[in-house]
């Protein structure tokens, strides 16, 4: 294309050519004669196709993964690598500090991590299955005392 950029007509209808599916129909049901150049037209469907475009997300975007007060370490673990997935080229050093970040303080994980330098983002998962296992334990072990209550009332 650029061997005739300065040929609005044939640029126009170069571009048609490389348009599919709904796309081709949008540009097939413009109005007759409502661009006049190449210009126009290249605004007209960035305007009409700019949020379409997905957006690349940086690794620091995991700083606004927090875990919710309700919200199980389990699934909160499973949120933070499904964002991180998206990530193309996630630097694990940023997202072990994001994942520690978006931990309440009073978390024991939370302390735990803070407290060892040397693990790798892996180690923090595996700490956080540990820990969510404990957590599913004991919160089925409080639902079985309040069931079954060791004294008689």
């Amino acid at each position: 294309m650029i061997l005739y950029r300065n040929n609005d007509d044939l640029m126009c209808k170069i571009f048609a050519t490389t348009l599919q599916d709904e796309v081709q129909n949008w540009f097939y049901t413009m109005p007759p004669q409502s661009i006049r150049n190449f210009y126009e037209l290249s605004l007209v469907f960035t305007k009409e196709y700019s949020s379409y475009r997905s957006i690349k997300k940086k690794s620091d975007h995991l700083f606004d993964v927090k875990k919710n007060p309700k919200e199980s370490l389990r699934y909160n673990v499973r949120r933070f690598k499904a964002e991180k997935a998206r990530i193309v080229g996630c630097n694990d050093s940023i997202a072990r500090a994001a994942f520690q970040k978006g931990l309440p303080v009073d978390h024991p994980l939370f302390r735990k991590l803070i407290m060892k330098e040397d693990l790798t983002l892996a180690d923090y998962f595996a700490l956080a299955e540990k820990h969510a296992l404990w957590d599913e334990a004991h919160q089925c072990t409080f639902k079985d005392l309040k069931k079954y209550p060791t004294s008689p009332p």
